[in-house]
């Protein structure tokens, strides 16, 4: 009895070993361990989960929170400081080429950033301030930053190669003329560094100042999401229609003014059209004097103005692409025209 006994007691232990032998080879992590799920972005802009392994991961989910509403009257000055006499404004700036956006609902892009968002930030100085601006380009990809107006060769960001991981380059000029200008990065293919987000703008100021008034900057621009050189979408501020759903307030009777940049890729001309109102345009920016009173204007790539204007009713209106495609494709937006005083 003793014997059987003990041979069962042995057979059971063998039994039991066999067992928990095949559950760590099936699970060799342990019954409970759970592999972690994974979240990553495919080159046609769909988002993916998966606990098994990502053998080309694409661009892991890094997404850019950006704000319509608070880009539009941001304005960046820099740090400031004296050096004989002179103003001197100091930024610093970071491109990113891994960065997510979700630009409509359910479609995510891959954009290329300045500090963080499409479009960079809005960098603002007096004619004649000494700009120091320190690039330092953490992308995979070589870029560089090439800003409109007048600084020495050395300065202009097309030569100059700035390598990516960590790459620095620091741009010293003064600024001029006074106006409105974009920067963007000047790497080929150029299409490419555009069409995904690496530009923003730059306001000088005259040195007289201009009249008080509402200010906001308005980058017009495009995606395109499957990668056909066609936009799939349009924008004031890069989200579709996000001016339309959330109307800009302004007040009646007073003066707005409006910063505005055509950085659209692949399609030759875009325009703006006012409802209701017609506004004085200074081409550039560059003149005190307007060239035209009008409710449209049409632009290339890059061409930029200022539009001035005052609405004396209120209600809402309408502003947008006059070019049916660009409007029914996020390019619209609306003006809420308020009589408190009150934004």
């Amino acid at each position: 009895m003793m014997v059987a006994s003990r041979s069962g007691i042995m057979v059971a232990l063998i039994v039991a070993m066999v067992a928990i032998s095949a559950i760590f080879f099936v699970f060799p992590e342990g019954i409970n361990a759970q592999k972690e799920e994974k979240t990553f972005v495919t080159h046609t802009g769909g988002v993916v989960k998966t606990s098994g392994e990502v053998l080309d991961p694409v661009y892991q989910i890094s997404e850019v929170e950006f704000d319509p509403d608070k880009y539009l009257r941001e304005f960046n000055y820099g740090r400031v400081s004296l050096e004989n006499g002179q103003t001197v404004r100091e930024f610093t700036i970071i491109a990113d080429d891994d960065k997510v956006q979700e630009i409509s609902p359910g479609v995510f892009y891959n954009v290329w950033t300045f500090n963080g968002t499409v479009p960079g930030p809005t960098i603002r100085a007096t004619e004649g301030d000494l700009l120091r601006i320190n690039f330092i380009n953490n992308g995979d990809k070589e870029h560089t930053m090439h800003f409109h107006g007048e600084h020495p060769a050395e300065m202009d960001g097309v030569f100059e190669i700035v390598g990516g991981n960590g790459g620095q380059f620091t741009y010293e000029f003064e600024a001029g003329p006074a106006g409105v200008h974009p920067y963007h990065c000047h790497v080929m293919p150029l299409e490419e560094h555009i069409a995904h987000g690496l530009y923003g703008v730059f306001i000088v100021d005259p040195k007289e100042g201009r009249p008080p008034a509402d200010e906001m900057v308005m980058v017009l621009n495009g995606f395109d999401t499957d990668f056909d050189t066609e936009n799939n979408f349009y924008a004031a501020n890069s989200i579709p229609f996000y001016y339309q759903h959330h109307p800009i307030q302004i007040n009646k009777d007073e003066l707005v003014r409006v910063y505005v940049v055509n950085m659209v890729e692949f399609d030759p001309i875009n325009n703006l059209h006012l409802h209701g109102n017609l506004y004085r345009y200074y081409p550039t920016g560059t003149d005190v004097i307007p060239s035209t009173f009008t409710d449209m204007i049409t632009l290339s790539q890059t061409e930029r103005g200022i539009m001035e204007f005052k609405y004396q009713y209120t209600g809402k209106y309408l502003f947008h692409a006059h070019k049916v495609e660009f409007s029914e494709k996020g390019w619209v937006g609306v003006f809420l025209v308020k009589d408190d005083g009150k934004k």
